[in-house]
């Protein structure tokens, strides 16, 4: 038995004159590879104004534009309002130049046209493809629109993958291809695809570092921004006639969110360095965004000026990793010097500040959170004043600036007395006898040969001594460049460049604990019970190494220098 076509049903009516309310579709998107010239609205529109006009039984009653709407989903607006006007009866018409023009998404394609107009009772018609599903019923039922369906699918995903690509090279050369440059910098005007300094908006940007790494909390920057009347990124971009697509960003009044300031603290851009490719989309079908993992995103650094210096960034990216609060009673934001440094010995837990007041006067201390949140059977107080705790800190801060700056001195010391005493003679031994090895070894080398052709010695003695001497060879390179090594790092002082020594002694002379200081020389500050501090530094390793170079020098230095 042949089959029947699924839209014979709309034949009952006989084709008379503008029995057909046609509602002509129309869409162009170059995400999706359309050629301007072919596939522009003009050139769609006169094809099917042309075909109306060929077939006087159709009678046209809209248009349906979908510009800049890829194909791959129907989720467009157009084709939405057509959706709605054939369920209202409005049309019961569709005709698109082709199939591709309908979609490039191969199974929705295939939904809308075996299932859902159908339903609708539509006629579907693409003018280029041949296919009229009224009046060639069969142009409907045959293999060749769903393979149409794939092919244009296909070509879809296969321009998505070269234009993924093109812009992963893009990345990696260091060219930003974002639509908007990222706050307190813009587009150069010469070119596109590099970063310049937007001097009001970078002012901004240092103005919520310095906040920050004086000691106000994200929301205290967050505030201060807001009482200075400083405008927020989208509202500033609007202020420049820049286009702003986050609508409830333009919403809010220009006012600041903690997690937009936040954004700005943790973004390298302000280091000089592009991370892009920080979200994708899931797929060319389903154009919803997922964020990219760290390690696959695309950093180039050094691709533009700088707003704020690495140091800083690695102060503020420090800070953010620590457990910071400030009560909801404080009204500046600012947070204690020691927030997210001090830490219970015992349990592990934060140090929280407490504030008292009396008749004479009010003091700070510190207490275990254990013990004041949870039970006092579960931790003791551990507690200690605020400026005990200062002082004893700043004075052990600067005991340890004091031994790096006597560090620096020794160790320079040591290696201008070294240079002139018995190292630099031994190296310099070391370096002859080596250079008289691999000399005695080559010429051997070239001498064996033609003592084998002569006769000297036989073929099996010959290849033995070439062996031997040749291995001799390379161990002697081996030794003269490692002692070429150790006597470049011995001129250039390699054993003083010690990060506790550089670190500490750029504080001398400290009189007052900031947090970007902590932030740089101390890791964290335990409390024991009864008021004792230990103070765990950053740069503990380094410490360990100078002491032991010293250490280990010093006799052979101060014997040296008497001599």
């Amino acid at each position: 038995m042949s089959r029947t076509s699924k839209y014979l049903s709309v034949q009952a009516v006989a084709p008379v004159a503008n029995i057909w309310q046609a509602g002509l579709y129309i869409r162009l998107s170059r995400e999706d590879g359309d050629k301007p010239e072919s596939e522009s609205v003009a050139s769609q529109k006169a094809i099917l104004q042309r075909f109306i006009s060929d077939n006087p039984e159709i009678n046209l009653t809209d248009f349906y534009i979908d510009d800049g709407y890829s194909g791959t989903d129907f989720d467009r607006p157009a084709f939405q309002r057509m959706l709605a006007d054939a369920a209202s009866k409005k049309i019961n018409c569709v005709i698109v130049k082709d199939l591709s023009r309908f979609g490039r998404n191969y199974v929705e394609s295939g939904k809308y046209l075996e299932v859902v107009f159908p339903t609708f009772k539509l006629r579907f018609i693409a003018v280029n493809d041949g296919i009229d599903s009224f009046a060639q019923p069969s142009t409907m039922n045959n293999v060749i629109v769903p393979f149409k369906n794939i092919i244009n699918d296909e070509y879809c995903r296969d321009i998505s993958v070269k234009v993924r690509s093109a812009l992963d090279i893009r990345r990696r050369q260091g060219k930003f291809i974002g639509s908007f440059a990222a706050y307190g910098y813009k587009k150069d005007e010469n070119d596109h695809n590099r970063l310049v300094v937007d001097g009001d908006a970078a002012e901004t940007v240092r103005f919520i570092y310095e906040k920050f790494l004086s000691g106000y909390s994200v929301i205290g920057v967050t505030r201060a921004l807001n009482e200075r009347g400083v405008p927020n990124p989208s509202e500033y971009k609007a202020g420049k006639g820049l286009n702003c697509r986050r609508n409830t960003a333009c919403n809010n009044v220009g006012a600041w969110t903690d997690s937009t300031v936040r954004r700005i603290l943790t973004n390298e851009v302000y280091i000089g360095n592009l991370v892009q490719k920080k979200n994708e989309v899931i797929s060319y079908k389903i154009h919803v965004a997922k964020q990219v993992e760290k390690q696959n995103r695309i950093t180039v650094k050094g691709t533009h000026a700088p707003i704020i210096s690495n140091e800083d960034f690695e102060k503020v990216q420090s800070l953010l990793k620590r457990d910071t609060r400030t009560s909801p009673k404080e009204k500046t934001g600012k947070l204690s010097t020691f927030a997210g440094f001090l830490k219970c010995a015992d349990c592990g837990r934060a140090m929280q500040k407490r504030t008292v007041k009396q008749p004479n006067k009010t003091y700070e201390y510190y207490v275990c959170s254990t013990y004041r949140k949870m039970h006092s059977t579960l931790c003791t107080k551990h507690a200690i004043r605020a400026e005990v705790l200062e002082d004893a800190v700043l004075t052990t801060l600067n005991k340890y600036i004091a031994l790096a700056v006597d560090f620096d001195r020794l160790i320079e010391k040591i290696n201008r007395v070294q240079k002139g005493g018995t190292r630099s003679k031994r190296l310099s031994s070391e370096l002859v006898a080596g250079q008289s090895e691999l000399a005695k070894a080559q010429k051997i080398l070239v001498d064996l040969y033609p003592d084998y052709k002569s006769g000297i010695i036989t073929r099996e003695q010959y290849f033995a001594l070439k062996e031997k001497y040749e291995n001799s060879s390379k161990r002697a390179e081996r030794e003269i460049a490692r002692i070429k090594e150790e006597m470049r790092n011995f001129a250039s002082g390699v054993d003083g460049n010690n990060e506790f020594v550089a670190t500490f002694k750029k504080y001398g002379g400290l009189k007052e604990l900031t947090r970007d200081i902590l932030t740089e020389l101390v890791e964290n500050i335990y409390v024991h019970e009864g008021g004792e501090i230990e103070i765990h530094l950053k740069c503990k390793d380094a410490f360990l190494a100078a002491s032991e170079y010293i250490e280990t020098h010093k006799a052979k230095s101060s014997s040296t220098e008497t001599a």
